[in-house]
């Protein structure tokens, strides 16, 4: 019987020592990731939302990345953020044809692009060079004209942050930090970046009509701009070469920068294509192209009617231009409008 009760009595203090090396089930808990899928409208046309199976959203990776977003001490001044060229007021554009607020101070050739609904693309830049989001995002960040970012320093930067290892632990169950948790989380933030709410979109969930004006614009939409900006997304997500230049010039030190998607692919066919930008939230994303030669939606309809430039990679759909009345023409500028979705602008989520 002393036996008996000596051996419960080791027992019962053994497990009581466990128990107190060990963390409370609630804290076990708050280290597991909450994976989860946006909602998004059944107006964008998409049947599912793609998620890489390496970097299934989670809510703390995606508060994380929105962190580093908007933290420009991941630059090499500690001056420029990804927001500084993506704003969220601008759909994530910002507003310039050719920015130069990056640490070189040199004007960049690509206009910034906006940001939103980037989970149905599969290419990225404006020539596609990119096939995802964790790895476009090392181009602007490591770029010396934008953020200029030497990673090792990042990771110094990052693991001595007061908040930043606990974020990236509760975000990845790991205690290692490395580029790749950082694109990681920068590109969960952005795909959460979906634009679905404008009076289109609320047209479409039949919660709202559109005006007389907004419906003819709509049927002149379909008649002759639908072929490349397909409906929902309002882009076909391809490349396109639209008439912007009769030719294409390759200074060696450019790497063939105004060759478009040809410089990706040495494609004969892709010489001067771009890719297809959505027409939502065109009254946020001005100018316009690929290099922002177009302050306004009215110069962009000019191009189109008289300024396109013939050869042999313009697309088909573009040889005879597109020739609106001026009644079309305002009718047509109704219905763009109706795409600019002013509840992604400004929702809380997406701010800083």
């Amino acid at each position: 019987m002393g036996f008996r009760k000596t051996g419960l009595l080791f027992i019962l203090l053994a497990s009581g020592l466990l128990n107190a090396c060990m963390p409370a089930f609630d804290e076990v808990e708050k280290n597991i990731p909450e994976y989860y899928v946006p909602v998004y409208s059944s107006s964008l046309q998409q049947d599912d939302f793609p998620q890489p199976e390496r970097n299934y959203l989670n809510k703390e990776g995606v508060e994380l990345g929105k962190t580093l977003f908007y933290d420009p001490g991941l630059s090499a001044n500690g001056k420029v953020s990804c927001a500084g060229c993506h704003l969220p007021d601008k759909a994530f554009s910002d507003g310039l044809a050719l920015t130069n607020i990056g640490v070189s101070g040199s004007a960049l050739h690509r206009n910034s692009p906006a940001l939103f609904n980037l989970a149905w693309h599969d290419g990225l830049f404006w020539e596609g060079g990119s096939n995802d989001l964790e790895s476009m995002v090392f181009g602007p960040l490591t770029h010396p004209d934008e953020m200029a970012a030497d990673l090792n320093k990042v990771l110094q930067y990052i693991n001595t942050h007061e908040a930043y290892p606990l974020l990236f632990q509760e975000a990845f169950s790991s205690d290692s930090i490395t580029s790749s948790t950082i694109a990681r989380s920068l590109a969960q933030f952005m795909r959460t970046l979906i634009s679905d709410d404008s009076k289109y979109d609320q047209w479409k969930r039949e919660e709202i009509e559109l005006n007389s004006e907004e419906l003819k614009g709509y049927s002149v939409y379909q008649e002759h701009c639908s072929s490349c900006h397909k409906e929902g997304l309002f882009t076909d997500l391809s490349y396109h070469n639209n008439g912007l230049d009769s030719s294409y010039p390759d200074p060696p030190e450019l790497e063939g920068l105004y060759q478009g998607r040809y410089r990706i692919t040495y494609k004969d066919e892709d010489m001067g294509a771009y890719k297809t930008a959505s027409l939502r939230n065109l009254s946020f994303t001005a100018p316009y192209m690929h290099d922002g030669r177009f302050a306004s939606l009215e110069e962009v309809l000019d191009h189109y009617e008289t300024g396109i430039k013939t050869n042999e990679t313009l697309a088909p759909e573009l040889e005879n231009g597109i020739v609106l009345s001026t009644t079309e023409r305002t009718q047509l500028l109704a219905f763009l409008h109706s795409l600019n979705d002013y509840n992604f602008i400004t929702n809380p989520a997406y701010q800083k």
